[in-house]
């Protein structure tokens, strides 16, 4: 692309953004505050979906703290435990008689991962720069522009006044940091680098610095280069980087490691810094930015959502969130939450890089919370709950690349621990990709987070109908049920095909036959009987499964009304844990429905109520799109001005909410209850799980007016929809696919034959303009 080219794009994006803003609301988008981050909860992130920072914003001294997606703890490592299998049947029949006890402790000791601990994903480095004579300020301003991807602090000393422009750049794979002052040579600072790591060394040249970093018991390096451009004076100083007399300079910082995928780290990082740095050489600033918000506009600017403003929008957020706890009344907050999960999910997965972990790509902790893992018994698939419906379909990519890495290392556990064929993963899994379980045996021997994650691809499947994206990961899909048709074995009490050794994460120990596994494991097999027919292959392995099913153990209905967690009736209405795991089916999982099982909802409905209200960050997000699946979009709103308000309020009892820069707090920071939170305001918009679309199904008394454009539903469609007074006004679908269009609104429903392209535009009556 030639520069013309690119400034052509760019001005087309920004006439696009302007009058998307005008006609949608977008002018709202950001997050801004009137002091200087003091706790990296406050820091506002970036992130290229490898290379990540959080960004303080401090006057005196500013502080980017930055990450790359590769740097672990670890080495390439098969986890799985030699000869397991030789005590799955003692397991099986240990649980059968009742002795849980003594089938976990059999366990522990010889089934689970080797080690039994996984490794934790680790800072990078730091970037400081010090401003002398900077103590006095006034008209600061700090925020996060998420329609452009770009962190801006400004502020006046005297006549001067001082801004600073932060953005991670995808096309340049660069954090990108631009520094001004508003008169001539008015811009001094010191600059240097610095991590955590103990094995660390810092190289200083004339106007760059180098550093390297050896992360402790592990194979992997880190090196991390930065470079100076400036119209003012560069000099080195006790081992850092002097500017002087300048009125403009522009760090560059590039970051890679020797990873190359989960079995290989032979990669040279230097080679791989040198490779960044040098296409920045003979670019200008401008050339840069404009490359970054062609990139990044292209993938945000295809959704909006404006749900009315009430005047807050210059009210700081870290103001503007405690507000809501007070009075949840703020419609445009709830707006600027979906776009900042959009934002997170640009900003931490592009295709060629690795799924968010935990905490995304942003940790300051070389012992972080959960190891900042990947957790796939709900955490993992969290992160990409939003992503189809979001219009960011794309930004997938890397999960499904992790699931076919994941078919490698879990055929191996397949084998060694069930004796079985195909793949499987358990409910942690880190960059290595170990598939075994971990941890300890009552919640680790989990047996279907592998089954889960492949739902996923055929769910992206059913939102875009491409045959050839589904002829290329069919296999892993088939693997994966593959496993199970053999695994599962027959219980002699009720003569059911059941899910054992296994749990109901992370309650109640090692059991036989949870529901939440017999859900799963149904939608699997559904599933890729399905897309071997679509795919006109494996017609003697689909009938197979086509014939177990009806024997798998179904959804029960217990003594309190309650859908049944396990195959005893012995739920407890007094536990309100935060995991609701058996109601799977209803949530992200489908057999359960107000069509088809009308009395299984309402069992699911009850389990709910028993659990409450209360929850870690993640598990209000689930519950959040769990009432919007039974259409009652009030109580998905109470649940959300949970999720909104301030984490470290005193009166909520550390019970999860959102720090100052809205990241989700399970406590401490998580990212699944961003994009969590986010699908469920836009399941209560639209829906389309069933074999139709249903507009505003869950749709809150607090949303009553409210434009969301470029929505999208299953079926290849894209929808724009207003709605005024809580009642739908405007409808435009555009069919992707050129498939039969089924939409309910209310007690109106349509069937009409869609073109491939076809754009058609309906009243509030559903009737066709």
């Amino acid at each position: 692309m030639t520069k013309k080219s690119v400034l052509l794009r760019v001005f087309s994006l920004s006439l696009f953004a302007l009058i998307s803003s005008q006609l949608f609301g977008q002018e709202g988008m950001r997050l801004h505050y009137n002091k200087p981050a003091t706790a990296w909860t406050e820091a506002l992130p970036l992130g290229n979906g490898r290379l990540g920072a959080m960004v303080f914003g401090g006057v005196e001294r500013e502080h980017l703290q930055f990450n790359e997606e590769t740097l672990w703890a670890g080495k390439p490592h098969d986890y799985s435990h030699e000869n397991a299998s030789e005590y799955l049947d003692e397991i099986r029949l240990l649980l059968s008689n009742g002795k849980q006890l003594e089938a976990q402790k059999l366990a522990g000791r010889v089934f689970m991962s080797e080690p039994i601990k996984q490794k934790p994903y680790q800072p990078f480095g730091d970037l400081y720069l010090d401003f002398p004579g900077h103590e006095n300020f006034s008209n600061y301003s700090r925020e996060l522009d998420i329609s452009k991807a770009l962190s801006k602090v400004s502020y006046e000393i005297g006549d001067v006044k001082y801004e600073r422009t932060v953005f991670s750049s995808f096309p340049d794979q660069a954090l990108v940091l631009h520094l001004t002052g508003s008169q001539s040579k008015s811009l001094s600072f010191t600059l240097w680098l610095d991590a955590l790591h103990e094995d660390k060394s810092i190289t200083t040249e004339k106007d760059t610095q180098q550093l390297v970093v050896n992360v402790k018991d592990g194979a992997l390096t880190g090196v991390a280069s930065l470079k100076i451009v400036t119209d003012g004076v560069v000099e080195k100083k006790d081992g850092r980087l002097v500017v002087s007399e300048a009125s403009m300079a522009t760090v560059y910082l590039v970051a890679a490691t020797n990873y190359v995928n989960f079995e290989d780290v032979s990669a040279d990082p230097n080679e791989r810094v040198a490779a960044y740095l040098s296409p920045l050489n003979s670019k200008k600033y401008e050339e840069i930015l404009s490359s970054h918000l062609a990139d990044y506009g292209n993938l945000y600017d295809r959704f909006s959502i404006d749900l009315g403003a009430k005047g807050k929008e210059q009210i700081t957020t870290d103001v503007r969130i405690y507000d809501f706890w007070k009075q949840p009344e703020d419609p445009e907050l709830v707006a600027l939450y979906v776009q900042y999960a959009r934002y997170l999910l640009i900003s931490s997965s592009r295709p060629g890089t690795l799924p968010p972990t935990l905490q995304g790509i942003w940790n300051d902790n070389l012992t972080p919370p959960w190891l900042s893992g990947y957790t796939t018994n709900i955490n993992l698939e969290m992160n990409y709950w939003h992503a189809e419906m979001a219009n960011l379909a794309e930004l997938q990519e890397p999960l499904f690349g992790m699931i076919a890495d994941l078919s490698i290392s879990g055929a191996k556990v397949a084998e060694k621990h069930y004796g079985a064929d195909g793949w499987v993963a358990h409910h942690n899994v880190d960059i290595w990709r170990g598939a075994a379980p971990v941890n300890a045996s009552h919640h680790g021997i989990w047996v279907t987070g592998g089954a889960w994650l492949t739902t996923h691809i055929w769910d992206h499947y059913r939102f875009s109908l491409n045959e050839d994206f589904l002829r290329e990961y069919y296999p892993l899909m088939r693997d994966a049920a593959l496993f199970f048709s053999e695994f599962l074995y027959e219980d002699q009490a009720t003569g059911y095909l059941i899910s054992s050794p296994s749990n109901s994460p992370e309650i109640g120990g090692l059991v036989a036959g949870p529901t939440m596994d017999h859900q799963i494991i149904r939608a699997l097999f559904n599933q890729t009987i399905e897309a071997a027919k679509i795919l006109g292959t494996d017609e003697e392995f689909a009938a197979e499964l086509t014939a177990m099913i009806p024997r798998i153990a179904p959804n029960q209905i217990g003594k309190h009304g309650q859908l049944q967690e396990w195959m005893e009736d012995k739920d407890d209405p007094e536990v309100h844990h935060r995991h609701v795991s058996h109601l799977w089916g209803m949530h992200p999982g489908n057999e359960i429905n107000y069509e088809d099982t009308p009395e299984l909802m309402e069992a699911a409905k009850q389990s709910l109520e028993f659990r409450g209200d209360n929850g870690t960050g993640w598990s209000l997000a689930w519950k959040i799109n769990f009432w919007a699946r039974f259409q009652d979009g009030n109580r998905s709103y109470k649940l959300l001005h949970s999720l909104l308000s301030p984490a470290e309020e005193p009166l909520r009892k550390n019970d999860g909410g959102s720090y100052p820069n809205l990241f989700d707090a399970h406590p401490p920071f998580q990212i699944d209850g961003n994009f969590g939170g986010a699908a469920g305001i836009l399941e209560m918009i639209v829906q389309s799980h069933l074999d139709k679309i249903e507009l505003l199904p869950a749709l809150p008394d607090a949303l009553p007016e409210g434009k969301i454009r470029g929505i999208r539903a299953r079926g290849g469609f894209e929808l724009d929809i207003t709605w005024s007074n809580g009642q739908l006004t405007e409808l435009i679908v555009y069919s992707k696919a050129g498939v039969d269009l089924k939409i309910q609104y209310q007690d109106a429903k349509v069937i009409i034959p869609t073109v491939k392209g076809g754009e058609y535009a309906f009243d509030g009556m559903l009737k066709l303009k």
